[in-house]
């Protein structure tokens, strides 16, 4: 993983980067390191999409859409410059742990949408608490 890591004093957050090539639709590999996503913050400018996730056990291994125990891609509508929440009390009632290796997708997995130029979100993870 490149680029800036912000961790809060107490370690129950860090903030890390998941940037979107221009011309691309899906980000590299980002390792959880045992924390749950808990929410994206969107840079000031984005090619209008939502934002799906693929996951996999191992860095530079095969990939694979992430669902919803419904059957139903896990798909967050999301726009520039806003923080999207995920998990308990934000309306989105799933949680995206026990995920090694996550990647960011601008659009779905039928209809990827290539970003208009570099696109550097900020993936908001937390300690899960049992």
């Amino acid at each position: 993983m490149s680029g800036a890591v912000f961790i809060e004093p107490s370690r129950r957050l860090i903030v890390v980067p998941a940037t979107i090539a221009n011309g691309e639709s899906l980000s590299a590999a980002i390792p959880l390191r045992g924390y749950t996503l808990k929410g994206i913050i969107m840079p000031g400018a984005w090619t209008a999409a939502a934002i799906t996730l693929q996951m996999s056990d191992k860095e530079s291994g095969t990939y694979v859409d992430v669902y919803d125990d419904g059957g139903t891609e896990i798909s967050l509508t999301v726009a520039a410059s806003r923080y999207v929440g995920i998990g308990a009390g934000s309306g989105r009632n799933f949680v995206i742990g026990g995920i090694p290796f996550l990647k960011v997708r601008s659009g779905s997995s039928a209809v990827p949408v290539a970003q208009a130029a570099e696109r550097a979100l900020l993936l908001v993870l937390g300690v899960a608490l049992t």
